[in-house]
């Protein structure tokens, strides 16, 4: 399964769940209107019989919602207990925080230490293994949802909410945010990569490792370029810009992500802009040349001052960091 976003397309127990209930409320209110339009039909026979109202009244406006809504309600408390519990206990445990217009996603390093591996816009999980979501947003309101795996889960400023999901077999599975936030709310997607997990764990290793190195001079051009145009006031590059600032104070600055993603393997990842562009070298250098021409209203800056040769070398250094 490739990039479905669909309540239709299950590949969770919960989805699944919330599935069957799209279908019993789709089908179930067709039923209802098809009732209803033939009694219409009926009514405006000129030899229909005449019903008295009072059993209009009791039949269709009392007794009939009365024992439809009460087995629905007697079903949906029995299916929704079913659901996954909304708790880390016993759950592999990955942060993500809502952002205009993207999505920081952190793990804690495997090798321990107590650093994170911190990603963005897509979120690694094991196939067949219970993960809890801990969600905030540092700026407004957004909603994290992936139909095909769970429900929708709100993230509020300066609260931490969860939400618990599980993949039931390998595949990318595409979410949203699903709360209006801004301008470019529409295109602040996501994408759920389940992984059996000795490929998870290979992924998590890979992650945990510093930048690759520039070891050709196309590569070094691009990652000077980078460090000139100062995009690390925004973006972390693990082993370069932590390197480049304690040079330049003699101090070394904390090793995590500021107003922009964390680039350190952004050449790994399938979309970039928050699932926007496909990512590749083209991509990488009109996003970097002008974002506001793709993506109105975010806060990276132009680079329109970058002649022609120093723009590719930079998108061809970025899209080297896998």
């Amino acid at each position: 399964m490739n990039d479905i976003q669909s309540v239709l397309h299950p590949a969770g127990l919960d989805a699944a769940i919330i599935h069957q209930f799209s279908w019993v409320l789709f089908v179930g209110g067709t039923v209802i209107f098809l009732f209803v339009m033939a009694l219409l039909a009926l009514g405006m026979r000129r030899a229909a019989r005449p019903i008295r109202p009072a059993v209009w009244i009791f039949g269709a406006g009392i007794a009939f919602p009365v024992i439809v809504l009460t087995a629905l309600l007697a079903w949906s408390t029995w299916r929704s207990a079913q659901l996954a519990p909304q708790t880390s206990h016993n759950a592999m445990t990955i942060s993500v925080t809502g952002k205009m217009w993207w999505w920081e996603v952190r793990y804690r390093d495997p090798a321990g230490g107590g650093r994170e591996i911190i990603g963005a816009n897509e979120i690694y999980i094991p196939v067949g293994e219970t993960i809890y979501l801990g969600l905030t947003a540092s700026d407004v309101i957004h909603s994290l949802w992936v139909p095909s795996l769970a429900g929708k889960r709100d993230m509020i400023p300066g609260r931490v909410t969860g939400l618990t999901l599980r993949a039931d077999k390998a595949g990318t599975y595409r979410g949203q945010c699903a709360e209006y936030c801004g301008a470019q709310h529409a295109n602040m997607a996501f994408h759920v990569i389940a992984l059996p997990r000795p490929e998870f764990d290979a992924w998590l290793a890979r992650q945990a490792q510093p930048a690759a190195p520039a070891d050709t001079t196309v590569l070094q051009r691009g990652r000077d370029a980078f460090l000139e145009q100062r995009c690390q006031a925004c973006h972390t590059i693990r082993g370069v810009t932590d390197s480049a600032a304690a040079l330049q104070m003699a101090t070394p600055i904390a090793d995590t992500s500021r107003l922009g993603p964390d680039l350190t393997h952004v050449g790994s990842r399938r979309h970039i802009a928050a699932g926007t562009l496909k990512n590749h070298t083209g991509t990488l250098a009109g996003w970097i040349a002008d974002p506001q021409s793709i993506k109105p209203g975010v806060f990276m800056p132009p680079s329109q001052e970058l002649d022609g040769e120093t723009l590719r070398a930079m998108a061809t250094y970025l899209e080297h960091l896998k």
